[in-house]
C-alpha cells in the first residue's frame, strides 16, 4: 500500500526522523530540522505556482505506507541548479605526455575543477527506509519524479543530472576527501558535507584551482573516483536503465559519479502514456501493471493495474482511491521496467 506524493507541512515531523537514518554521502539530506521545514516551505510554494520556469525550486516527494500510515522514503527534483550557488565538480579529462628521445608516451588522466552556474536540472535526495529495500520499492520511488517531469516538463531544463553518493566509509572517512580537500579545509568528511546544504561559498574560498594529476593520489582515493557506494548501486543501475550515462564529471568530496541524460530522452518521460480514465473497475481483461499518476500539481503516483485503448484507460479501483481518482481524470502511466529487448 506505498503511495509517492508531494510533500506536505504535517510531513516535517516524520520526514525529519526518517532523513536521521541515512548514511554519510547523502549530503542533501544532512540538513537540519530548521533547513528541512524551509525546503518543505520552497516546494509547497513551487507545487502551488501555475507556472514554474526553473529557477532553482526544490520538488519534494514523500513516499507514504497508506497500511501504517508513516512515511518511509523520499525524493526530490531540483529544476536547476547554479545561478548563485554554482555547482562544484571534477572533470577528468586526459593529458597527453611524450618523449621522443626516452621513446615514452604516456596518457594521464586529469582532475579539473568545474564550476557551472547555468546548470540543468537535477534528481536528488533519494532515501528509502532499509525496512522497505528490495521488491522494487526504490524502482518506484525513483522514476515517480520522471511521471512528474514528463507531465510537468516546461518546469525543468533539457537536460537531467543525478549526483550519486561515492565511497565514504561507516566512520565517514572518504579516501578522496582525505587525500584532497582535508589538506585545505582543515575539517573532517561528515563537517564539510554539513556545510555544503548551507553555503557554498567555502568550496570557491579555498578548493585548490589548479588540475590534479590522479597517478599522484595515494592509491585508495584513486580507485573511488567515479564509484559508487554499494548501498547506491541500485539507484545506478535505475537510472542507467533510464537512459542515463556517465560523462567523466565526479563529486569533488567524495568522487562519486555524475550522470547526465537529455530530459525528452529518459525511457520513463518518453514512454509515458497520457490518457483518461474511461472506466474504473475491480478487475478487468488484459490489464497490465503500470505506475501511474494522476496529472494535478497535487501529484499522486502508485502501482496499479491499467488496460488502454483508443478511448483512454481503465484502471483499478484500489488505485482510483488511492490517487483520487474519478472518471473523466487524466492519468500518466509508466512500465516499472523497460520492455526486454
Amino acid at each position: 500500500m506505498l503511495i509517492v506524493r508531494r510533500v506536505h507541512e504535517s510531513d516535517l515531523d516524520p520526514l525529519f526522523e526518517l532523513i536521521q537514518k541515512s548514511e554519510y554521502g547523502l549530503t542533501t539530506l544532512k540538513i537540519s530540522k530548521d533547513e528541512l521545514e524551509s525546503r518543505i516551505e520552497k516546494s509547497i510554494f513551487a507545487f502551488q505556482q501555475k507556472l514554474g520556469k526553473p529557477s532553482g525550486q526544490p520538488y519534494v516527494f514523500v513516499m507514504e505506507d497508506l497500511a501504517h500510515g508513516k512515511i518511509v522514503g523520499t525524493c526530490s527534483i531540483y529544476s536547476k541548479i547554479g545561478g548563485f550557488e554554482p555547482m562544484y565538480s571534477y572533470e577528468i579529462k586526459e593529458s597527453h605526455h611524450n618523449s621522443e628521445e626516452l621513446g615514452v608516451f604516456k596518457t594521464i588522466n586529469v582532475l579539473h575543477l568545474r564550476e557551472e552556474h547555468n546548470g540543468p536540472s537535477e534528481i536528488g535526495s533519494l532515501f528509502l527506509s532499509p525496512d522497505y529495500w528490495g521488491s522494487g520499492h526504490g524502482r518506484l520511488l525513483s522514476l515517480s519524479r520522471f511521471l512528474f517531469i514528463a507531465e510537468f516538463r516546461d518546469r525543468f531544463e533539457k537536460e537531467m543530472v543525478a549526483e550519486m553518493r561515492g565511497i565514504v566509509g561507516k566512520d565517514g572517512k572518504s579516501p578522496l576527501w582525505g587525500a584532497i580537500g582535508s589538506h585545505f579545509f582543515q575539517i573532517d568528511f561528515p563537517k564539510a558535507e554539513t556545510l555544503t546544504s548551507q553555503s557554498k561559498k567555502f568550496i570557491a574560498d579555498l578548493m585548490p584551482k589548479h588540475p590534479i594529476y590522479i597517478p599522484l593520489l595515494p592509491e585508495d582515493a584513486q580507485k573511488v573516483i567515479g564509484q559508487v557506494h554499494e548501498n547506491t548501486l541500485p539507484a545506478l543501475k535505475v537510472l542507467e536503465t533510464e537512459g542515463f550515462e556517465f560523462r567523466q564529471l565526479v563529486d569533488i568530496f567524495d568522487g562519486g559519479p555524475t550522470m547526465h541524460c537529455e530530459v525528452d530522452q529518459i525511457r520513463a518521460v518518453k514512454e509515458s502514456s497520457s490518457g483518461v480514465v474511461t472506466c474504473i473497475e475491480d478487475s478487468f481483461p488484459n490489464a497490465s501493471q503500470q505506475l501511474i499518476s494522476n496529472a494535478k500539481l497535487d501529484f499522486r503516483t502508485c502501482l496499479g493495474t491499467t488496460a488502454w485503448n483508443q478511448d483512454g484507460v481503465t484502471i483499478d479501483q484500489v488505485t482510483a482511491l488511492r490517487l483520487n481518482l474519478k472518471i473523466g481524470d487524466r492519468v500518466r502511466c509508466i512500465n516499472l521496467k523497460p520492455d526486454p529487448k
